[in-house]
């Protein structure tokens, strides 16, 4: 997926906060306050520029204080069960107390994740190139031959 060029840029400067916010945390667990601050100023950015972010790193930030989420470090874990059907994974900041309940469900898929979505974002982003790929005409084992691709390239030059 082809990012516009200013988006790229935010989603490094993006990359990098969350990053450097864990290398603070693995070389000195004590220094909450500094890796508070870069996922906070990630967070401010994403909103600043109305972008989004991964699930993943959604789910290793606390919404009330920053922190980033570090099991044993800066939160807690413990598996929960609710009326024996649904495993629910319980997350606690230890430094605010906000707990997030994370589903354990093996089947279950994120949106982000089915190809529905990678199928709108494809339409979306570029109408023309759907129609080149529909005139394209692949054989039955799902190959092209080589008379069709020269045949499409001497049409459109």
């Amino acid at each position: 997926m082809a990012f516009h060029l200013k988006d790229r840029e935010a989603y490094e400067r993006l990359n990098y906060l969350y990053q450097a916010a864990h290398c603070v945390l693995s070389q000195n667990p004590n220094n909450v306050e500094l890796a508070r601050f870069y996922c906070f100023t990630q967070k401010t950015i994403a909103r600043r520029l109305v972008l989004r972010q991964d699930p993943s790193v959604k789910r290793t930030v606390c919404k009330k204080c920053c922190s980033l989420l570090i099991p044993g470090v800066t939160a807690t874990t413990r598996q929960r069960r609710k009326k024996k059907k649904n495993r629910f994974t319980v997350v606690r900041c230890l430094s605010c107390g906000q707990t997030k309940n994370l589903l354990n469900n093996p089947d279950h898929c994120l949106w982000a994740d089915r190809p529905e979505a990678q199928l709108e974002q494809r339409k979306q982003s570029d109408p023309g190139s759907s129609a080149k790929n529909q005139a394209k005409c692949p054989k039955a084992d799902g190959s092209q031959s080589s008379k069709t691709l020269d045949a499409q390239s001497s049409t459109s030059a």
